[in-house]
């Protein structure tokens, strides 16, 4: 059991990932204030899946450079593994939202494309792995 994370300024997309069966679903989004994720709201979602490891979306440039996106997810994964003690993985999200958009048919900002695209890292973790923190 992994979950993933799709990390944004104002909420973060969840979903949960079966490494048995490779498959993922969608958890509810969580909101951020101020950039900063509500720690006691995570901390409840690791006490109720206990997931083995963690994944975090990195948010990269089609050329694969790094911006300011890919920093924060970078300093959210890293909180992630001091805050929990866990194995942290970070998975390139490139075209994740595209295709969440896709999957779900919302085109607006929605809490629900952003739980697609953590199902869409999940994938990715299951089937190709990801780089450690």
């Amino acid at each position: 059991m992994i979950l993933a994370f799709d990390y944004g300024t104002q909420k973060i997309g969840v979903a949960s990932g079966n490494e048995l069966l490779g498959t993922a679903s969608p958890l509810k989004a969580l909101p951020c204030k101020n950039t900063q994720p509500n720690w006691d709201d995570i901390a409840a979602l690791l006490k109720e899946w206990e997931p083995e490891a963690l994944v975090v979306g990195l948010p990269l440039n089609m050329d694969g450079s790094e911006s300011e996106s890919t920093a924060r997810a970078k300093k959210f994964a890293g909180r992630l593994k001091g805050r929990f003690g866990m194995k942290v993985w970070l998975v390139d999200e490139r075209l994740s939202t595209r295709e969440a958009r896709e999957r779900t048919g919302i085109q607006k900002a929605d809490p629900r494309v952003d739980s697609m695209a953590a199902v869409i890292i999940a994938e990715g973790f299951l089937s190709q792995g990801g780089k450690e923190v």
